[in-house]
């Protein structure tokens, strides 16, 4: 069972992870209303990303005996410059939550809570293909830029980088 701290500290994480998917909702909505619908779409799946890490931190939880808290969310932005800008505040921000997770593994490993700190290497190794997701996104950007086809092909772009769900069978 978790410690009062420890659940604090995950409970932290949800609202970490539930600020990050209320901004890329916000981005997509955004992107849309421009008419990136590529743009809109990674960012659409890049929010539901981040609610799955949000619940599987809940589940976590529950499943050790604990209860989730949840906080006041603070409202997005709600417009943005450019879709560089939103690559690179997206890297900026998966970085602060890598210093998060990080922090989150350090402090179990030193209590000595194994089974959480096995349970966040999962979060580790999402935040690193995050972050090296956005350099390499943020790269594209800059080489074709963002003047009218440069703008087209990075749609393009970041519309090839969204999954497609599977057929249905």
């Amino acid at each position: 069972m978790l410690n009062k701290d420890q659940l604090s500290r995950l409970n932290e994480q949800i609202f970490s992870e539930a600020n990050v998917s209320r901004l890329y909702l916000a981005v997509s909505l955004w992107a849309k209303s421009k008419g990136l619908n590529g743009v809109a779409a990674f960012f659409k799946n890049q929010h539901e990303d981040e609610e799955e890490h949000m619940h599987k931190l809940e589940d976590y939880i529950i499943s050790t005996g604990g209860r989730v808290k949840f906080q006041a969310l603070p409202a997005p932005p709600e417009n943005f410059s450019s879709v560089v800008e939103v690559l690179k505040m997206s890297l900026e921000t998966e970085i602060e939550v890598s210093k998060k997770i990080n922090g989150l593994v350090d402090a179990f490993l030193r209590e000595q809570d194994y089974s959480t700190f096995n349970f966040l290497q999962w979060y580790v190794a999402e935040q690193h293909e995050e972050e090296q997701l956005f350099r390499t996104l943020i790269e594209k950007a800059e080489l074709i830029g963002e003047e009218a086809s440069g703008l087209y092909w990075l749609d393009k772009e970041l519309e090839k980088a969204t999954p497609t769900p599977a057929a249905a069978v």
